[in-house]
Parts: C-alpha cells; structure tokens; sequence
C-alpha cells in the first residue's frame, strides 16, 4: 500500500507543490467506517477546517494495523482494544485515542433454528447455537469483528474451530461478503451496527442478538509513530487526530446518520 501513497503525494505534488504535497496523509482504518459512509460525511470537513487532505485504506483491523506497523501510513483507525494497545505498548504510537463507539449484534433468519431471538446475552445466544448445530458465517480475517467474536466463543467453552466446514463457515472475508454468505445459507453472523445498517441483502435476516455490555465497538486513533517510520507526516496526521477528538469532529459524527439512525457515537476524553 505504500507506493499507492507515495503515488498519490507525488501527483499532488506534480499538480499544485510541496506544501499540498505536506497536507496529505493516509489513514489505515477499518472497513466499517468507510463502508458506512462515514469517511464521506466527514473528510470534506476536515479538508476544510484543517487543510489536511485524507486518504483512507479500508481494510479489516488486523490487516490496518501490520500496514501501520510497515510504515504505511500516518495515522491508525480501528476497532480492536487489544490489538490497540498492544500496538502502543510494541512503540508503534505513542498514545490511543478514543474517538466513538457503536456495539456488535447477532443477525440471523427469521425462522431462528436455533432460538435465539430478542435475547441479550450474546454468549448463551452462542452456546445455543453450537448446542443446535444452527449454521454460523465467521468473518476469519482477523479483523476487529473477527475478534470480537472469537473472544466471546471463548467464553462458551465451545471449540467451534472443530467444526469449521459443517456448521461453522468461515468466509476469510470483509463483512459486507461474510453477510451475504450468511444470507445465501440461512446462517447466523455477527456484525458491527454500521455494517449491518448498509448492507442491502438483508432478505428476511434479522437483529437477533444485542444490548449486551459485550458488544461494545469502541473506535481508537493513534499516529503512528515518526521515530519508529521516519516517513510519517506528523503535522498533518496529528491535525487529523485533534479534529477526530475536538467538538467539532465529536459533533461532526454524532450528526452522521443512515436511515435516520445514528451509526456512531462520540466518546474523546
């Protein structure tokens, strides 16, 4: 992804000179956030009120932090706590920032083989639907979502690796491709709000599961660090940042909606 940037500095620079060339960084972010749309709402905004343009790699959490951790890029956006800080702790940033959260939920077919609906507990809702061998899309990419929903497997004390191939589906796939496999077989997923909000091909899927304290998705931003990449632009990657957590970005995202609902919501320090 390097020399995409690279590229993409040089033609700014060709077109209108060095200090264009200066206000551009690029972001290693989740897919969630730009598949909502929310990179749309709020990228114009801060080439307005800071100057800075934003480009944005949208791929899943684990795949944006080993391109962060390959200098690629100046500033980190993603969902994954664990991996966050210990992206912190290895000296890759110098600091985590709290930008916003949403939550996860369990969508699944209306008929509900496994009878999990309108229930809370998201890892009861898992025991059940390993105990009923209902079928499950997995993301498998090591994403934030891919994570999360391993973290709460973990909990049920099911090994559900042992049944990859029957009722357990592993997509290796972005979410967007992991819910329509769910649709396509009747299985159940879990996905992000945001993500679950935009996608089209809901068929007769359903939110099943939510409201669990587990299912937090907080959002952390972090410049990477200049010393460990000597190519990042600090200046422009840290107006970037101060925006994201100023009123006017916590504003600016607390105002981003899809079909009238709020997708994110604003929590900087």
């Amino acid at each position: 992804m390097l020399k995409y940037k690279i590229f993409a500095i040089f033609c700014t620079t060709f077109l209108t000179g060095n200090a264009v060339a200066e206000n551009t960084i690029l972001v290693q972010s989740t897919t969630s956030t730009k598949n909502s749309g929310l990179y749309d709402h709020i990228l114009p905004l801060v080439k307005q009120e800071t100057g800075v343009t934003v480009y944005v790699v949208a791929v899943g959490t684990g795949a944006a932090i080993k391109n962060a951790m390959n200098c690629d890029g100046d500033v980190l956006l993603v969902h994954s706590r664990k991996l966050e800080d210990q992206f912190v702790a290895s000296g890759y940033s110098k600091k985590r920032y709290d930008v916003m959260y949403n939550d996860f939920i369990i969508v699944g077919p209306n008929d509900d083989p496994a009878g999990i609906a309108e229930m809370n507990d998201a890892v009861a809702a898992l025991k059940k639907i390993a105990v009923t061998e209902s079928r499950f899309t997995s993301r498998g990419d090591d994403s934030g979502t891919h994570g999360k929903e391993r973290s709460l497997w973990k909990r049920t004390g099911v090994n559900q690796d042992a049944s990859s191939g029957s009722w357990y589906l592993e997509t290796g796939s972005g979410m967007g491709a992991t819910l329509n496999t769910a649709v396509g077989t009747e299985a159940y997923t879990l996905s992000d709000r945001s993500s679950w909000e935009v996608h089209a091909n809901k068929s007769d899927f359903k939110v099943m599961v939510e409201g669990d304290k587990r299912l937090f998705n907080p959002y952390g931003v972090m410049l990477i660090d200049p010393v460990r990449c000597p190519s990042v632009n600090s200046n422009g990657g840290k107006a970037f940042i101060d925006w994201l957590i100023s009123k006017n970005g916590q504003q600016a995202i607390a105002r981003f909606k899809v079909a009238g609902k709020q997708m994110f919501f604003p929590n900087a320090q």
